[in-house]
């Protein structure tokens, strides 16, 4: 039986921002037998993966970091390569090198029968046990590849940004890129410098307002630099976040705040793209403000003006050897194809299975509609927890995470007070919570428009519909009565689970992996 927090195993998945800050979270708690796993090469998660030239963070680099460690970011919205930098020297500041695993793709995650914990099963066939699992594997990991009729036969260079091919010569090409979310709009600005010519391929367009991304001056480092400052600018920003994101207002068509943001929006078209009604018409979205993912951009419209670039209104429906065919039948000849066609951020854990006691995968359990407690404890599935889970999209997202970690780890110190051996969410808190979410969403853009927001049936599963301060007041106060204990039947197989520390049994060494 467990009795201390030195005493519990715990596996997390995932060594990206949210694995990173729940190992550090657990470590602070006193929580030490800790094994993070990563498919990757390096830690970063999302930010390891998406290496395309543009790639910032949309939300201000005072708050895309954690409360425990200031960051030295040299931009009001940090680059791809500074928040790579910033998460492996939290990694290496707080000895967690030693517990990740890396090139460790799982594929199974069940329930230990007849004991307690999880099989962690990997694509090369390791298998590590723990009493406590944490996906962290986060909403935008899941890649969408599109089955465009003729794909395989093009003859030049394809492929997605979150797998950036950097050894292309692009100067004298012409490089299609198909989408025009924020990856999109991100890429377009940076390729039309670099390449002979680009042809963007747009669905539908997005909503998009100014970012005001600039590099911070000497004094503002500096400012940043001591806690007070840093704590200060990240106060202000949270609340400036609670304040515009507090239940949904600029996402509800009518409202005054979705009339002012559309409007405004509206007249930025207007005014950049001046001379040219086709443009203007092109990029004007016929859905709701708020109805996608808000992309932000400071320099987008004006792209689209440059000579070398070419907007194309019309979804790809198949590719040639030497080019993509548009909705109306044209045929574009293209050099090189690039796919910003983003991810399946409503299938949730769709890289592994997770299988619980009762046998039942969760997927099985969701039957399409994921759904958990604050995002984080699914009934029937006693300590497994998640970072970004279901509606928990929006607000802050470190933040979102960070209070996400606290909470797992309060559940866990409850757990071993009460010498149980497991701990989850009441069948009736899950199902109460996600009605009064559900209810939130309502009348939102969300509901009425085309976004990766909902699953198959139309239920908005990512989205959070309230503030960054709102979320971590429910984490705050949703502790304890909505969580259920319990002990496992015994098993011998506990026996040896319960003297081996997981970061050991991803050594090769047959005595120490299960077999």
């Amino acid at each position: 039986m467990r009795n201390t927090e030195s005493d519990l195993s715990i596996i997390i998945i995932g060594a990206g921002f949210g694995g990173i800050g729940a190992a550090v979270t657990l470590q602070q708690s006193g929580f030490n037998r800790i094994t993070i796993l990563d498919k990757n090469d390096g830690v970063g998660g999302t930010w390891w993966e998406n290496r395309y030239p543009g790639a910032e963070t949309d939300t201000p680099s005072v708050i895309y970091s954690y409360s425990f460690r200031r960051s030295q970011f040299t931009r009001s919205h940090a680059r791809q390569s500074e928040l790579l930098g910033y998460l492996e020297e939290v990694a290496e500041e707080n000895g967690l090198k030693q517990k990740i695993r890396l090139n460790t793709k799982v594929e199974k995650v069940e329930w230990h029968e007849g004991g307690v914990g999880y099989r962690v099963v990997t694509r090369d066939g390791r298998t590590f046990e723990a009493d406590v699992v944490i996906s962290a594997v986060g909403l935008l990991n899941d890649i969408n590849y599109p089955n465009w009729p003729g794909l395989e036969t093009f003859k030049g260079p394809v492929f997605h940004t979150a797998r950036w091919e950097s050894h292309h010569d692009l100067s004298d090409k012409t490089v299609g890129i198909v989408g025009s979310g924020s990856t999109a709009v991100q890429l377009v600005p940076e390729l039309a410098q670099t390449s002979g010519r680009v042809m963007m391929f747009q669905r539908e367009p997005g909503w998009i307002v100014p970012k005001n991304a600039r590099e911070l001056s000497d004094k503002e480092r500096a400012a940043l630099k001591g806690g007070i400052g840093w704590r200060r600018e990240r106060f202000k920003a949270l609340i400036g976040r609670q304040l515009r994101q507090f239940n949904a207002q600029t996402r509800r068509p009518g409202t005054p705040e979705n009339l002012a943001a559309q409007s405004t929006a509206t007249a930025r078209i207007k005014k950049i793209l001046a001379g040219r009604p086709d443009l203007i018409d092109a990029v004007t979205p016929q859905y709701p403000f708020g109805g996608k993912r808000q992309v932000l951009s400071d320099g987008f419209y004006e792209t689209l003006l440059k000579p070398n670039v070419t907007l194309i209104p019309r979804a790809v429906v198949s590719v040639t050897e030497d080019g993509v065919v548009d909705a109306t039948g044209t045929e574009h000849k293209v050099d090189i194809l690039i796919l910003a066609t983003g991810f399946k951020p409503a299938n949730f854990l769709s890289s592994y299975e997770v299988v619980g006691p009762d046998g039942r995968t969760i997927h099985e359990v969701w039957d399409g509609e994921p759904n958990a407690f604050l995002g984080i404890m699914v009934h029937g599935f006693p300590n497994f927890f998640m970072l970004y889970g279901p509606n928990t999209n929006g607000g802050a997202i470190v933040t979102h995470m960070q209070m996400q970690s606290q909470y797992i780890v309060s559940a866990l110190k409850k757990m071993l007070r009460k010498g149980a051996q497991t701990v989850q969410v009441k069948p009736r808190y899950q199902v109460k919570f996600n009605e009064i979410i559900q209810k939130r969403l309502k009348g939102t853009a969300w509901e009425v428009s085309r976004n990766y927001f909902k699953s198959a049936s139309g239920r908005i599963v990512t989205q959070w519909p309230d503030g960054v301060l709102t979320y971590a007041l429910c984490t705050l106060l949703l502790r304890g009565l909505p969580w259920e204990f319990g002990r496992a039947p015994r098993s011998a197989d506990r026996s040896v689970l319960a003297q081996r520390d997981p970061a050991q049994q991803s050594v090769p060494d047959d005595q120490q992996e299960v077999s």
